[in-house]
């Protein structure tokens, strides 16, 4: 297999051991086929670095450093999911105890503050015949089923479900300390352009908002989804005790090989959608970046933006959607990063937490039922990368009403 020359740039020493990932470890056919491309394909050449700086520490464990190589490799998404949270964990001014194998993540916070991560993805199936086209509303279902699968899986670890010998609850470094679990979707090729709509359907059985008309920005509640065999599944656990051993989860759609594109800093096309909100008695007369409605600009070569404003109570609310070149993109290692807080937690999280200020954060009101979400203006909701060619900008910018069909 062809590799870029620098990957012989960014190895880490463990003993006599230098550990790279990107040095094969399987004969071509068995390694990921996003493994071997961004291997073989120079304009990735910058990319490998940042990944492998995100494995600081990762690749120490005794043991498990060879393992998580082969997985990198082989299966590639649940092992990138564990890289960014590797390198997100030293953002949140965390330290990770690496001489722990599980969870996934023994961490320290600020004041010596102890709780655990234990990450997980929803994949999709290994090979495309497997895969299933779908449409918009049975790919969410399929995605919401998939992600309370997933999460219920690693609750069966931390209780022990179908005797397991050591589960996480009985570990020493565990018990009495908030249980988190890290979740990403990459079941679908779609899943990089949802934000966080299934996400809150697991959680807290809150249906997609209302996009259109008088009822603009409404939610409905979803009790249950229903499974291919006709079996119901129960949404929003939570807003009852049935996941009461989990103190909150992680979150995200761009902890993935595109943060590390939009890292390195090599030429892409970016389109992102963050978030905008201002209390009402803040915006100044005659402000065009508050006006109402929906504008779309050329801001210069390569930017272009779709701003969408409505009135929310004492709020204007709405999104800024960009399609702009990567050096015009900004994003940092947190941006896109979600918070759930568990209010039926055995075990809650610190609410005096310092989260930094990109980090989402969602709370459940149980008196009123609602979701409470105090996102930050300008948080990052979803973001994609493409090559920087003339084709992808047109579909972008067709996609996105900037040009004309």
């Amino acid at each position: 297999m062809a590799r870029s020359s620098a990957a012989g740039m960014f190895e880490l020493k463990d003993g006599n051991c230098t550990l790279d990932l990107f040095e094969p470890r399987f004969s071509e056919e068995k390694l990921h086929d996003h493994f071997r491309l961004i291997c073989s394909d120079p304009a990735y050449a910058k990319v490998l670095p940042v990944i492998q700086s995100w494995a600081a520490g990762l690749l120490d464990r005794k043991g498990e450093s060879q393992k998580f190589i082969k997985e990198f490799q082989s299966t590639f998404n649940s092992s990138m999911w564990e890289l960014y949270l590797n390198r997100a964990m030293g953002d949140l001014g965390c330290s990770v105890d690496y001489s722990k194998s599980s969870p996934d993540f023994v961490v320290r916070g600020p004041g010596n503050y102890e709780f655990n991560v234990e990450a997980v993805i929803s994949d999709q199936p290994p090979t495309a015949l497997q895969q299933k086209t779908c449409t918009e509303q049975e790919f969410k279902t399929r995605g919401a089923l998939k992600l309370i699968a997933k999460m219920r899986d690693k609750l069966n670890l931390y209780r022990g479900v179908n005797g397991k010998k050591h589960p996480y609850s009985s570990l020493s470094h565990v018990r009495g300390r908030p249980f988190i679990i890290a979740i990403a979707p990459f079941d679908s090729n779609m899943s990089l352009f949802q934000n966080n709509e299934l996400v809150n359907m697991v959680l807290f059985g809150i249906a997609p908002p209302v996009l259109t008309g008088p009822d603009r920005g409404k939610q409905e509640r979803i009790g249950s989804l229903v499974t291919p065999s006709g079996s119901p599944v129960q949404m929003g656990i939570f807003t009852n005790d049935s996941f009461k051993e989990i103190s909150a989860v992680f979150f995200s759609t761009v902890g993935t090989f595109g943060k590390a594109v939009v890292e390195s800093g090599i030429e892409r096309l970016v389109r992102s959608t963050r978030y905008r909100v201002i209390e009402k008695d803040k915006v100044e007369v005659g402000s065009k970046q508050w006006q109402l409605g929906t504008r779309r600009l050329q801001l210069g070569p390569f930017d272009f933006l779709t701003a969408l404003r409505w009135e929310n109570g004492s709020q204007i609310s709405g999104a800024d959607m960009h399609i702009q070149r990567s050096s015009l993109h900004r994003e940092t290692h947190l941006d896109g990063l979600q918070v759930y807080f568990n209010p039926y937690a055995e075990i809650p999280f610190d609410p005096t937490f310092p989260w930094p200020a990109e980090v989402a954060l969602n709370y459940y009101d149980v008196e009123s039922a609602d979701h409470i979400a105090p996102h930050p203006d300008g948080a990052l909701v979803s973001r994609q990368v493409f090559e920087p060619t003339h084709y992808f900008l047109r579909v972008l910018l067709e996609s996105n009403g900037l040009l004309a069909k």
